[in-house]
């Protein structure tokens, strides 16, 4: 036990982590219904750099302008999403927590649903998404907190404003143009790196990336999450802003990536049990691992997701797939899930 709990990596393992996420990129960027070659992905990112005039322009165009956004999107939601589930798992005390769990994934679906409602362009739906996702943690925060802060009242809160928003939703897609709204809205809502791009990247990415600095930084301290107050303030931890700073990051992570993607399922989920199961509970080890195989794993799935047929398939319906039979099977071998 003292083994699981210990935290720490070999640096076998350090390093394998941290060459991961690369390893599995440029592999995205060679493969595709175009096929480009290692060489030729170096080449074109090469003469991008130095400013030079491709040799092919073709093949640069489909590595930097089509493949590479894609990417750097996948990496950014999978470790996102997982780094958030980790989260909301310490907090809550609750193996079956997910970057939803407070109704901001909803809550920024339907953000996302009325600005493509409204005919806003790429960036006003991203702002939109985000703004409800923090709408629907607020609303949940209202309705949760009473004399006394409780984790268990602020989760049942989170499942009834997270139905609220999907209701909302239901009723967007209701109101919709059936010709020109509601196909875009239904494409969007499950879940698509199609649209990834430069300037969208630049907008939503440093939230992201900054939550999961203050997670990672933080990581050490998470393990406190699941204990009582009077424990948790006997270490000298303000167990409040705590609580807080965890929420707020993973929260802003979870908008982010949703505004960004649509709503991708199970990543959150997933990915923290099966870095638990390897790496033990200590958040020192869990935190770091969950960056880097969620973010392997999203690029995985979105990269067959757009050469496994002439028709892109939706990111969520492949995590579904694969998600709930592996979850299924962790859950036997396991004989049940440790916190």
């Amino acid at each position: 036990m003292r083994g699981r709990l210990a935290g720490t990596f070999s640096w076998q393992t350090k390093v394998l982590l941290v060459i991961l996420p690369f390893i599995a990129a440029f592999a995205a960027l060679c493969i595709g219904r175009i096929s480009v070659s290692p060489a030729q992905v170096v080449q074109s990112i090469t003469e991008a750099l130095r400013g030079i005039q491709p040799a092919d322009q073709q093949t640069q165009r489909v590595v930097l302008t089509i493949r590479l956004p894609r990417v750097l999107l996948a990496l950014l939601v999978g470790a996102g999403l997982s780094v958030s589930g980790c989260a909301f798992q310490g907090l809550f005390a609750n193996p079956l927590a997910t970057p939803d769990t407070l109704g901001v994934a909803s809550g920024a679906s339907f953000g996302a649903a009325l600005g493509l409602l409204l005919g806003f362009n790429l960036i006003g739906v991203q702002l939109c998404a985000m703004a409800m996702g923090f709408a629907a943690v607020s609303l949940t925060y209202l309705a949760g907190a009473g004399k006394e802060l409780r984790m268990g009242s602020v989760v049942l809160a989170g499942i009834m404003i997270g139905s609220l928003f999907t209701a909302l939703v239901s009723l967007v897609k209701y109101t919709a143009d059936t010709e020109s709204q509601l196909p875009s809205i239904t494409y969007w809502l499950m879940g698509s790196m199609a649209s990834a791009g430069y300037p969208s990247l630049l907008m939503c990415a440093p939230a992201v990336l900054a939550g999961m600095l203050v997670l990672f930084l933080l990581r050490w301290r998470l393990n406190l999450l699941p204990l009582s107050d009077d424990e948790a303030r006997s270490s000298g931890t303000n167990i409040t802003a705590l609580r807080a700073a965890t929420v707020a990051c993973a929260t802003a992570i979870t908008a982010a990536c949703v505004s960004m993607c649509g709503q991708v399922g199970w990543v959150g989920l997933l990915i923290p049990h099966i870095c638990r199961m390897k790496f033990g509970n200590n958040n020192l080890s869990l935190i770091p691992a969950s960056i880097s195989l969620g973010a392997v794993f999203m690029v995985v799935v979105d990269t067959v997701a757009r050469s496994a047929s002439a028709a892109e398939i939706p990111v969520s319906i492949l995590t579904a797939i694969i998600g709930a039979p592996f979850f299924i099977m962790l859950m036997r071998r396991s004989g049940g899930w440790r916190l």
